[in-house]
């Protein structure tokens, strides 16, 4: 099987303010199983997914078209065609892609596949836990979950069987 990482084959595209963008499940079309990978355009002024560490997946970023901005831990950074870098797991992999220029930018984002991953968001301090399927947020994992950080239990409150 083949891809094209330059065609417009786009699976989905999302318009909501601040994060429109158009993308193509690579991974899926070429029938990965243990990794997997997105093509993403961003129109200028747009991000595909908040500022977020995967603490299942690492990822690799590799930058086709355009200039797009990099956070990360360490700050900011604009990024060139053909400039790649990967996210480790855990906080130091911390990453959020913005279009700041004026023109449409074009990446891939490469990632292992493990399952189930939580995905921690430090701008809103919320937790994402993904299972039952490829770790793909908003593609309807039998269990995908969302919630602030701060209203997490202990282990005391777990229901007990029988008592």
């Amino acid at each position: 099987m083949i891809f094209n990482l330059f065609s417009n084959d786009w699976d989905e595209h999302r318009s909501n303010p601040g994060g429109a963008w158009s993308r193509a499940g690579v991974g899926r079309h070429l029938g990965g199983e243990l990794l997997g990978a997105s093509l993403y355009q961003l129109p200028p002024g747009q991000r595909p997914w908040p500022y977020h560490a995967h603490y299942g997946n690492e990822e690799l970023l590799v930058v086709l078209d355009g200039r797009p901005t990099l956070r990360t831990p360490e700050g900011e950074r604009e990024l060139r065609a053909g400039d790649t870098t990967i996210f480790r797991r855990g906080p130091e992999g911390a990453h959020e892609v913005i279009n700041r220029s004026d023109r449409p930018a074009r990446f891939v984002m490469v990632s292992t596949m493990v399952q189930p991953e939580v995905a921690h968001y430090p701008d809103s301090d919320k937790i994402g836990l993904f299972a039952g399927a490829p770790p793909v947020p908003g593609e309807n994992a039998p269990i995908e979950l969302l919630f602030d950080k701060g209203h997490s239990t202990d282990h005391g409150d777990i229901e007990h069987p029988g008592a």
